[in-house]
């Protein structure tokens, strides 16, 4: 079993002076003062993850609560959904307040995702701009794809002096190669890798709820390789998928790589895409052999404003999940569980019971509109179906 790791994190940043201010609680507002509210309640994040029947688990995860500058957070709100949320309105420590959610799943071993567990929430609190310079002279000393990047979500800041306030995506994206900076020292970072995806939800009521009750929410997605997040709408459990698989057959991937790096496409014995013949996933972390053939660690970032009573939950799971389950059935297993934690437990069991046996992580993140998904269950009979064609598996003649 994997579990969180909320100590501060031990990565010196280069160029940050930022103390970790995350924690494994939530504060809520309460008779004119706050509460702290425990994250790991199966109330509040349910998860479950399990090794399948491999030999090694390379799932892991992780969630806190950060503490990010207000500023920065009220012109990412304004960017990103045009508008004008007022942090001194909210003030304090709640004002920049906001739950970071993380799955990772390792491939090739799991040094890689076991680093993120440790470490990626801290480095997201704290990297600071002025390492972007440094950071992108490093990024075109990689060569090949890299010579023709421009710096993506960083661009404004890889000449040093501009002392524009960063958003999310751009925070997102700094952090994400700052990782592959650091385990560029670490040779076992080579050839070992990890896909994430991370979910930063972010209350923008005044006075401040906690993201569980939040009449008004932005959620922010950064997202490298087959992971996955999903969001479950009230009105008839709609799914509204905000991550995207990238694999090297995937639209927006393969005019990526084409353009900047002509055809590496292969298929393997089993018919399946693999990118330089090796690499099912052409983001990811670490794989450093990779870098310069085009397999990036930028995270693809998407944002949303969620109306706290339209949205259910937020799911998060690895494809130890996703190869088995679509996320119709995902969503209408969670959505009638008494608490999150349950609704995960769903979510994996019936992976289990189709004959899953990878690694497998799910994450159920509770909204404003838990427990009130209105409509029928469109995958129960699907799944039902699904179940007796799995009965007399070698999965399930072991459970």
């Amino acid at each position: 079993m994997a579990h969180r790791l909320l100590k501060p994190c031990s990565l010196a940043l280069r160029g940050s002076t930022n103390v970790a201010r995350y924690h494994d609680y939530t504060r809520v507002a309460f008779q004119g003062g706050t509460i702290r509210v425990p994250l790991n309640s199966p109330k509040l994040i349910g998860v479950v993850n399990s090794r399948g029947n491999r030999s090694n688990q390379e799932d892991f995860y992780g969630f806190a609560t950060l503490s990010l500058d207000p500023e920065e957070l009220r012109l990412s709100v304004k960017r990103a959904h045009g508008i004008d949320w007022d942090p001194d309105e909210v003030g304090g420590a709640l004002a920049r307040q906001v739950l970071f959610v993380g799955v990772y799943d390792g491939h090739g071993g799991s040094a890689v995702a076991q680093f993120l567990r440790q470490e990626l929430h801290g480095l997201f609190e704290s990297v600071n701009k002025k390492v972007i310079p440094e950071l992108f002279k490093w990024i075109k000393e990689i060569g090949g794809y890299f010579k023709r990047f421009k710096g993506g979500a960083l661009a404004p800041w890889v000449e040093p002096g501009n002392n524009e306030e960063m958003t999310l995506d751009a925070r997102a994206t700094l952090a994400f190669f700052e990782v592959d900076k650091t385990l560029s020292a670490d040779p076992v970072a080579q050839t070992c890798g990890a896909t994430a995806s991370v979910a930063i939800l972010h209350s923008l009521d005044a006075p401040s709820t906690p993201f569980y009750s939040a009449k008004q929410l932005s959620l922010t997605v950064a997202h490298c390789g087959d992971t996955r997040v999903i969001l479950c709408s009230t009105d008839g459990g709609k799914v509204f998928a905000m991550t995207e698989n990238h694999h090297a057959d995937a639209h927006v991937e393969s005019i990526r790589l084409r353009r900047m790096m002509g055809s590496s496409l292969m298929t393997d014995s089993f018919g399946e895409s693999r990118w330089m013949g090796a690499l099912a996933n052409t983001r990811c972390l670490g794989d450093l052999r990779f870098k310069r053939f085009g397999v990036t660690p930028e995270p693809e970032v998407r944002t949303k404003l969620l109306n706290g009573d339209e949205w259910a939950f937020v799911v998060l799971v690895s494809d130890g999940i996703s190869s088995v389950l679509s996320d119709d059935e995902i969503v209408d297993l969670a959505r009638d569980a008494p608490h999150p934690k349950a609704a995960a437990e769903r979510i994996l069991a019936f992976s289990e019971e189709l004959g899953g046996d990878d690694n497998a992580t799910a994450i159920v993140v509770p909204l404003a509109g838990w427990g009130k998904v209105q409509g029928p269950d469109k995958t129960k009979d699907l799944r039902e179906y699904r179940r007796g064609q799995a009965v007399g598996t070698e999965r399930q003649r072991r459970m």
